[in-house]
């Protein structure tokens, strides 16, 4: 009689678990294509107040040799849109904050700007997004009330196109529409701006679109400097006792960016919206500044943006929301000369107006994001502000008992020149750096020596890590433009057939567990 009990019961069983297993396994494929569909990237801004700006057909050039993939304009410019057909190079495009008025008023202004701008372009131009206005809410609050008309009207005009399922509609904010941003759990947006906001989130919702932010780390740690560390404004790996934590929620928090982006998530929240995605439409740190900005330096521009890309590429989501990783647009490609002041303002470009780099990232790994990737190249030089006895003491030593290679700053070599303690210092330093393979603890001589990213050689003086680049560099750049990232896809479809797998296996395993309670128990 046992027997007979459970054999109805281990048929139950069976089925029960082949039912578990497949259902698992048809979810899986699923999932997988939705991670595929929604790949985080990495995007930049390209602003035109350049002198003796590219034209459109070298700009695209020169961003098809740079690897970029997606752009950022501030307009619609007709010309560069023509030289972006049949590129596969995706761009938002943009209506100015002062075309809101007419296309906010006007169902037909609307429609002929789709038609003028996107019809006539799209697909062989592959526009992705329309950003409508740029921190309107803002900077220009008069016009607020016109926004979401516009916004509607031009939704209308991409609906009646047949274009709204490929093309999405947002407006980038600023990050000063939230109140009151860490910790993340206890932030909201700004009353005065609710309406419009719950509107434009409802819009968003309905549409699938993002809401576009803009956000910048250096501005909050310039804000709020002795409370926010630098090192958790430049992505730096931090010690657990460092790192921020949200009180209400406890969750950890290693970098800025991932709480703004958070509290953005928070905010939504509030206003009961939870199936909106953020774009960072612009995040960047500048190069240089003026005496009141001595944070903005090639070494903390290169170290944010690297550790930018990297953090994006990895996707690591953030603490609230790890399934989800927004892109990012670097502000900005080029450096804009003509902009005014503070300098700072000129200096956010990874390039110079003629194209050459303002600073070598280091993103080595991450894809075949950006082809000016030193391979996370490092150097050690002198520090600022030594006194030369010290200097000229911690050179005796490199050059003496370090063994360093001292012999191009001898006279007539072509490191010689500048003649002065400071140079050949850097040079002395970083052969001895180089030399003991870029150990953490070779580049201090008694603290007067730093580590940089930023390549020091200069004129016919070429520094030793920059030899040792140049010997690696063509093999390091095509292994990685040949590989990097397929790699990262390839890894995501690993995981994915091993999730799937494991998913199997742990439901049968839990059948036959139950199985066995059974038996014992009908025993």
């Amino acid at each position: 009689m046992a027997n007979t009990k459970k054999l109805p019961l281990f048929f139950f069983l069976v089925v029960f678990c082949c039912c578990f297993s497949t259902s698992i396994s048809s979810l899986l494929p699923e999932i997988k294509v939705q991670q595929d569909k929604d790949e985080p990237y990495v995007g930049v801004n390209i602003g035109t107040d350049v002198s003796n700006f590219l034209s459109p057909s070298d700009l695209v050039a020169f961003l098809q040799l740079q690897k970029i993939t997606h752009i950022r304009l501030f307009d619609a410019d007709p010309d560069m849109l023509k030289a972006l057909a049949k590129t596969k190079i995706r761009v938002i495009i943009s209506v100015p904050n002062n075309q809101i008025l007419a296309i906010g008023s006007s169902n037909t202004t609307a429609a002929a700007w789709i038609g003028r701008n996107v019809a006539a372009y799209y697909p062989e131009t592959l526009i992705t997004a329309i950003a409508v206005g740029d921190e309107l809410l803002t900077t220009v609050p008069s016009s607020a009330p016109l926004l979401m008309p516009a916004i509607e009207s031009l939704y209308s005009a991409l609906v009646a196109a047949n274009l709204h399922t490929q093309i999405k509609i947002s407006t980038p904010n600023s990050a000063s529409i939230i109140l009151d941003p860490f910790p993340p759990s206890q932030a909201f947006f700004n009353q005065s701006m609710s309406s419009v906001l719950s509107q434009l989130l409802q819009f968003c919702s309905r549409t699938q679109s993002p809401l576009m932010m803009n956000l910048y780390p250096y501005y909050v740690f310039m804000q709020n400097k002795g409370v926010v560390p630098i090192d958790n404004s430049l992505f730096k790996p931090l010690t657990p006792s460092k790192e921020m934590v949200d009180p209400n929620t406890l969750l950890h928090y290693t970098n800025v960016l991932d709480a703004m982006i958070d509290s953005v998530y928070f905010s939504m929240k509030n206003l009961n919206v939870t199936d909106v995605v953020v774009l960072v439409t612009e995040s960047g740190w500048p190069s240089k500044g003026d005496s009141k900005e001595p944070y903005a330096t090639i070494d903390n521009a290169d170290t944010y943006n690297s550790n930018l890309i990297k953090h994006i590429i990895d996707r690591s989501g953030t603490p609230l929301h790890p399934e989800i990783t927004s892109s990012v647009y670097i502000y900005e490609l080029f450096n804009e000369d003509l902009r005014s002041p503070p300098v700072s303002e000129a200096n956010w470009g990874l390039f110079h107006g003629n194209s050459t780099p303002v600073y070598l990232l280091h993103v080595s790994g991450s894809g075949t994001f950006l082809a000016n990737d030193t391979t996370n190249q490092t150097y050690c030089i002198a520090m600022d502000g030594v006194d030369k006895r010290t200097l000229q003491a911690a050179l005796d030593w490199a050059c003496g008992p370090g063994r360093a290679n001292c012999s191009e700053i001898q006279p007539g070599e072509s490191c010689y020149q500048p003649n002065d303690v400071k140079n050949h210092a850097s040079y002395a330093f970083d052969s001895y750096y180089q030399k003991s393979g870029t150990s953490p603890g070779s580049c201090d001589f008694k603290g007067v020596a730093m580590i940089t990213t930023s390549d020091p050689s200069h004129g016919s003086c070429i520094f030793p890590g920059s030899k040792t680049v140049s010997n690696k560099t063509n093999q390091v750049v095509n292994a990685t433009q040949a590989s990097g990232s397929n790699t990262i896809r390839f890894i995501g479809a690993e995981t994915s057939i091993l999730d799937k797998n494991v998913h199997v296996l742990f439901g049968v395993a839990l059948c036959l567990f139950y199985y066995s309670l059974i038996q014992v128990h009908l025993s």
